[in-house]
C-alpha cells in the first residue's frame, strides 16, 4: 500500500557546490521550505540569491520498503536541480515553479545509510522559463516547497482526474478518469473502484501492459445525491468533496480479489463556469469579476513560504480585499495557496512561468512541459477557471501558442484557455482573450470574451509614504477602471495590478528595487487603494468606511483636503470638524455609477486659512449609525502598536506567522510620516526573521516568528523613542 511521507526535516545546506565527500560540518541544518539567502525586505543585488548552493540529507528508510517502488516528489526547487542518491545521478531538472519526482528505488539502500544530495543552480539561466530576458519579479532561490518521500506498490495509481468542474448545474454527474502505471513486466489486470466520500461506489477493470500506463473512466451519478443544496462549489458556499479511488488485483470479472495495491483521495468541486462573450457565468449566474494579481514572494524569505503564509494570502485577498478572482501572475504558485482558493470559494486564473520572452525551440519544450505539469496537478481545483497558456505579454508565435493551447484542451477539455497580452490585434487563439490595459480606462475590445488581466500598476507606482495626492490618485484610479468595466457587458472583469508590493530586478521598480504596485505593501499591510476593494463587499458581511487623508493643511498642492473622498460601502456619511457638523454627504453615484459602493466625496470640507481640528466620520446605512472614524488633527505619534496574526504556531522548524507594527496617532491611525527606528527583542524558542533594528517608513511594517522545533512562549517587544514600548506573545506548540 501507499505512504507519503514529508520530508521536510534533517536536510543540510551550503551555500556553494561541494562533492558528497566534503563533511557535513561545511553545511548548515535547515528545514524545508528554505531560501538560499536571507534578504532585507529591499536595497539588495540580485547576485545575493543567484549562486550554486548544495542541499544534502542522510537518512534511513522510515519503514520497510516491502517491494514497493519508492519516490521523491520536489514541489519546487529554484531554478535548476541536479539530485543524486548514494552516489547516482539522475538528469538535471530544468524549472523552478511545477513539480517533478524522481524514482529512487534501484539506489537505495534498503536497511542502511543513504546520502541524498541537491546541486541547486540558482542563477536566472537563459534556457530555463522564465529566464532568458527581462524579468519584473525575482526567482529567489532555494528548495522553496515541500519534499515527499512515496511508496508505492509496483502497480499503483498515477493520477485522478474528476471531470466535474465543466459540470452543468443541472446535469449531475462527474467523470473520473484514473491513470494506473505498472512497473512489472508483466500485462496486469486490476479492478479500479472509485467513490464520492459515504456516497455510492462505482468500479471499472483495466489492463495495464507492462511497463506502461492504461486510463479508464468511472461515471458517478450525482442526481440521488443526499444534501442537494450542498453539492455545488460557489463563491458564497464552497462545498468540497472527496473521492476514494481503490486500486485492486482483479480476480474474476465481477468482484475485486481482496489484494488492494493503492488507494488515493481526489479533493474537488462541482461546478460550470464559463467565460461568455457577456460575461462569466458561475454555475448560471452571471458575476461580476473583481480580482487583484498576485506575486507568491515575501519580504525577507523570498518565496520559501509555509503553508500558514501562503493560506493566509488567499483569506487577505478574499476577505481583507474583497475580490473573487485572483491571477498568479506569472507562473503556478503554491498548492497551499490554491487549496485555500478551493477553500474559500476565490476564483484563480493560473498561468505558466513566463514574462514577455520567448526562448529558442529547448525553452519552448520545457515551457510545455511546464503547461503540462500545472494542469496535471491542479485540474481537480474547482477554484481554477482559467488556464494561462500564453507567456505574459510576449509576442506572437502561432506555432507555439497553437501547441500550448492544444496541449492544455487535451489535458483539460473541462476548462478554458486563455493568454495575457498587452496589444488588441494579437493572434487570438485561446477561449478568452487577456488583455493588460494600461490605458487607464478600459479600451473597447476587439475580441471576446475579454478579460482585463492587469492595470495601473507600473504606471502609477505608490509608496505608503507618498505625499495624499497621489496616494488618493492611486485609489481613484483602480475605482474608476473597475466602475468602468462593471459598466461593459462586453468585459467579463477586470484583475488589478497588483495585490502586493514586490521585490524585482534593478531594471525595474524604484530606487530600492522594489515594485510599489500593490494596494497593500509587500507585508500585506494595506494602502488606501486596498479600501477601494475591500469597500465593495455588501455591509451585511463587513462595514467598511476609510478616509483617504492625512487631515493635514500642508500635503496637497495649494493646501487643504479638496475633496475629501471617504472609501466606504455605506449608503451615507456624516462629517464633523471638532464639535462642528458640516453635513452628511451621499456616494457619489454620478461619478462611478456601476461601483456597487461607490465612494463618499466631499468638496469643501476644509480649505487653506481655516482653523483645523480633529475629524470626525460617521458612517450610516439608511438612517442607522454604523461605523466611525476619528483623525487627529496634532499628527503625533502617540502609540506604538504590535499585532500578530496567530497565536499559536507549530514546533516543525518551519511555520511562521507575521507579527506587524506601527505608529498611530491619538485614534489608532498609521502616520504614514511617522520615520523612526523600531527595535525588536524576541524571547523563547522562535526566531526573529526581519529588519532590526526597523528603519520604520510609512508608518507601518513587519517581520515574522519562525518556529524551531522546541515548543514554548515566544514574546516580541517593540520600542521605539518617546512611545511606551509594547509586546505580543505567541505560543509554539
Amino acid at each position: 500500500m501507499r505512504t507519503t511521507l514529508l520530508f521536510n526535516d534533517g536536510w543540510l545546506f551550503a551555500p556553494e557546490p561541494l562533492q558528497d565527500f566534503v563533511p557535513d560540518d561545511r553545511f548548515t541544518p535547515i528545514t524545508l521550505p528554505h531560501t538560499n539567502h536571507l534578504l532585507p525586505h529591499h536595497n539588495f543585488n540580485d547576485s545575493e540569491y543567484q549562486f550554486i548552493s548544495t542541499y544534502r540529507k542522510r537518512f534511513s528508510l522510515p519503514e520497510a520498503r516491502a517491494g514497493r517502488r519508492v519516490f521523491l516528489d520536489f514541489e519546487g526547487a529554484m531554478i535548476a536541480a541536479t539530485v543524486s542518491i548514494n552516489g547516482h545521478t539522475f538528469p538535471e531538472h530544468k524549472g523552478g515553479y511545477t513539480p517533478f519526482s524522481l524514482d529512487i528505488t534501484d539506489h537505495l539502500n534498503d536497511y542502511g545509510h543513504n546520502l541524498l544530495s541537491v546541486r541547486l543552480d540558482s542563477t536566472e539561466r537563459a534556457d530555463i522559463p522564465p529566464c532568458g530576458g527581462l524579468i519584473d519579479y525575482l526567482t529567489f532561490g532555494g528548495i522553496y516547497r515541500d519534499v515527499h518521500l512515496r511508496y508505492v506498490e509496483s502497480v499503483h495509481i498515477e493520477d485522478v482526474f474528476v471531470k466535474g468542474h465543466g459540470l452543468m448545474y443541472n446535469d449531475e454527474r462527474a467523470e473520473i478518469v484514473v491513470t494506473v502505471r505498472n512497473h512489472t513486466d508483466q500485462v496486469q489486470s486490476v479492478a479500479v473502484v472509485g467513490a464520492l466520500a459515504f456516497w455510492r461506489d462505482e468500479m471499472g477493470l483495466l489492463d495495464v501492459p507492462p511497463r506502461d500506463t492504461a486510463r479508464i473512466s468511472l461515471w458517478s451519478d450525482l442526481r440521488e445525491f443526499p444534501n442537494k443544496g450542498k453539492l455545488l462549489w460557489s463563491l458564497d458556499a464552497p462545498n468540497l468533496h472527496t473521492f476514494d479511488i481503490r486500486l485492486f488485483a482483479q480476480v474474476g470479472l465481477n468482484s475485486p480479489d481482496e489484494q488492494q495495491y493503492d488507494a488515493v483521495q481526489a479533493r474537488t468541486g462541482f461546478r460550470d463556469a464559463h467565460f461568455g462573450e457577456d460575461g462569466f457565468y458561475l454555475n448560471g449566474e452571471k458575476i461580476a469579476l473583481m480580482g487583484l494579481n498576485r506575486h507568491q514572494t515575501f519580504p525577507y524569505i523570498g518565496q520559501a513560504a509555509p503553508p500558514r503564509l501562503q493560506k493566509r494570502d488567499a483569506d487577505i485577498i478574499k476577505y481583507e480585499l474583497g475580490c473573487n478572482i485572483v491571477r498568479t501572475s506569472h507562473y503556478p504558485q503554491s498548492r497551499h495557496f490554491l487549496d485555500r482558493c478551493d477553500e474559500i470559494g476565490l476564483l484563480v486564473f493560473e498561468e505558466i512561468p513566463g514574462w514577455q520572452h520567448i526562448g529558442d525551440v529547448e525553452w519552448q519544450r520545457l515551457s510545455l512541459r511546464d503547461v503540462r505539469a500545472m494542469i496535471e496537478r491542479d485540474r481537480n481545483r474547482p477554484s481554477i477557471v482559467l488556464w494561462g497558456v500564453r507567456i505574459n505579454e510576449s509576442f506572437d508565435d502561432g506555432d507555439f501558442y497553437t501547441a500550448t493551447n492544444a496541449l492544455a484542451r487535451e489535458l483539460d477539455p473541462t476548462r478554458q484557455t486563455s493568454g495575457v497580452r498587452f496589444w488588441q490585434q494579437s493572434e487570438f487563439l485561446e477561449d478568452v482573450f487577456g488583455f493588460n490595459d494600461f490605458s487607464d480606462a478600459v479600451m473597447e475590445p476587439e475580441n471576446t470574451p475579454h478579460l482585463v488581466t492587469e492595470f495601473n500598476g507600473h504606471m502609477f507606482p505608490t509608496k505608503t509614504w507618498d505625499h495624499e495626492e497621489r496616494q488618493i490618485e492611486h485609489a481613484m484610479r483602480h475605482a474608476r477602471i473597475q466602475d468602468q468595466q462593471l459598466g461593459m457587458w462586453n468585459v467579463t472583469g477586470a484583475i488589478g495590478w497588483c495585490a502586493f508590493d514586490y521585490n524585482t530586478h534593478r531594471d525595474f521598480g524604484s530606487g530600492d528595487r522594489v515594485c510599489y504596485h500593490g494596494v497593500m505593501d509587500m507585508f500585506r499591510l494595506p494602502k488606501w487603494a486596498a479600501a477601494v476593494y475591500a469597500s465593495q463587499v455588501p455591509p451585511s458581511r463587513k462595514i467598511i468606511m476609510e478616509a483617504a487623508t492625512m487631515w493635514t493643511i500642508g500635503d496637497r498642492s495649494a493646501g487643504g483636503n479638496d475633496p475629501l473622498t471617504v472609501l466606504t460601502n455605506c449608503d451615507s456619511v456624516e462629517m464633523y470638524i471638532g464639535e462642528q457638523k458640516q453635513g452628511r454627504f451621499a456616494a457619489d453615484r454620478v461619478t462611478f455609477p456601476n461601483l456597487p459602493y461607490p465612494p463618499v466625496i466631499i468638496a469643501n470640507p476644509m480649505i487653506w486659512g481655516q482653523r483645523y481640528e480633529d475629524l470626525h466620520l460617521y458612517g450610516y446605512i439608511g438612517d442607522e449609525r454604523v461605523i466611525e472614524e476619528h483623525i487627529a488633527l496634532d499628527g503625533v505619534p502617540h502609540h506604538l502598536e504590535i499585532g500578530a496574526d496567530d497565536a499559536t504556531i507549530n514546533a516543525d522548524g518551519a511555520d511562521m506567522t507575521r507579527v506587524w507594527f506601527k505608529i498611530t496617532d491619538a485614534y489608532g491611525n498609521r502616520l504614514p510620516y511617522a520615520i523612526t527606528p523600531i527595535t525588536l527583542t524576541h524571547t523563547g524558542p522562535g526566531e526573529l526573521i526581519g529588519d532590526n533594528p526597523f528603519p520604520l517608513v510609512g508608518g507601518q511594517a513587519a517581520v515574522y516568528v519562525k518556529a524551531g522545533h522546541e515548543s514554548g512562549t515566544v514574546t516580541v517587544t517593540a520600542s521605539a523613542a518617546r512611545l511606551e514600548t509594547v509586546a505580543v506573545t505567541i505560543e509554539i506548540e
